[in-house]
């Protein structure tokens, strides 16, 4: 088995197009899954094969020889996470199985519930309240057991709310901004004074890649990121002004109400709304575990990561005034 080809599935969206682009750029041989791969193969170094990861067949096809599962693949537009984010996992895991492979598992602060401690390590006890969190939970227990059991190895990095120039569904490309136009106005989902996590996906790329290269990494590993603390809930809307050059831009609230009146036939607010404590209340992952195991967190200044990430939705020309230096 060739110790440096990996399948990424979700290699179309933000975090596995930022792996797969990274593993290729270091020497990986890497397959990428998808229903409608491109007709011509691209220069981006990746190999495209056509499939689906909900088919256990097509999975485990793509994934023979390799090393390396990332698990980068999610129900789209946040729906049917109960009937489609569980079938994908076990293809995965079966698939990693035949080779004893590693399966790479982005994960998030979903699985922990409103009444977690504002601080949360890796151990930290994980009480859901919601559809999508109980689901985390449950593909992460899955993985813990066929890790424990020999057949696979596992590693889960837990980061904040996703955003850069390659990723168009997360909350900063989605509600903060609108991709395709420069920012007439930013909406703000969380309280005034309510802190919230955020992390640069090139930033979780490279923390996970050297886990992934880690010498000790034990068979079944979580970490946590720390990635961009937002204490105020202020500091991300500052920096977007910075990039922008319009420290006056105005600042809507996201308007909750309005959307749960209307969720019931707009099925992504309704899966909005049932995330809306994480912009009530601080929940901060903390990063001594990955610093013990790593030394240093890979970690891009937040102003250079969000002008990066406008330019790349195209909300921000290559040729528009540099952000103004953080004081």
């Amino acid at each position: 088995m060739t110790r440096k080809t990996t399948l990424v599935l979700g290699a179309t969206g933000g975090l596995g197009g930022e792996m797969a682009r990274l593993l290729a750029s270091r020497g990986w041989q890497v397959r990428t899954l998808h229903r409608r791969p491109p007709a011509q193969p691209g220069s981006d170094g990746l190999t495209w094969l056509r499939g689906d990861a909900m088919s256990a067949d097509d999975v485990a096809q793509a994934a023979d020889g390799a090393a390396l599962i990332v698990h980068g693949v999610n129900p789209p537009g946040y729906r049917h996470w109960d009937r489609l984010a569980l079938p994908m996992l076990d293809n995965s895991i079966a698939a990693a199985r035949p080779g004893r492979a590693r399966v790479l598992l982005p994960g998030n602060l979903y699985n922990f519930g409103p009444d977690a401690f504002a601080s949360l390590d890796e151990d930290a006890p994980q009480y859901p309240h919601t559809a999508k969190g109980k689901v985390r939970v449950e593909m992460e227990r899955r993985l813990q057991g066929a890790a424990q059991a020999g057949d696979i190895e596992a590693l889960i990095v837990r980061a904040g709310d996703f955003f850069g120039p390659s990723a168009r569904s997360n909350w900063f490309s989605q509600v903060l901004v609108k991709p395709d136009a420069r920012p007439s106005k930013l909406t703000y989902p969380g309280r005034p004074g309510v802190g919230h996590q955020w992390a640069f996906l090139p930033d979780v790329a490279e923390t996970m890649l050297r886990l992934l290269e880690h010498s000790n990494l034990a068979p079944f590993a979580t970490f946590h990121m720390q990635g961009h603390w937002d204490a105020d809930g202020q500091q991300m809307v500052a920096a977007i002004r910075r990039a922008l050059g319009d420290p006056a831009l105005p600042v809507k609230h996201l308007p909750w109400t309005a959307m749960r009146l209307a969720s019931p036939v707009v099925p992504l607010f309704r899966e909005l709304i049932e995330m809306k404590y994480l912009w009530d209340q601080p929940l901060r992952m903390g990063n001594a575990r990955l610093l013990r195991a790593l030394g240093e967190e890979p970690h891009t200044a937040l102003d250079t990561a969000v002008r990066s990430t406008l330019i790349g939705l195209g909300c921000l020309t290559q040729q528009a005034q540099p952000a103004a230096p953080t004081r």
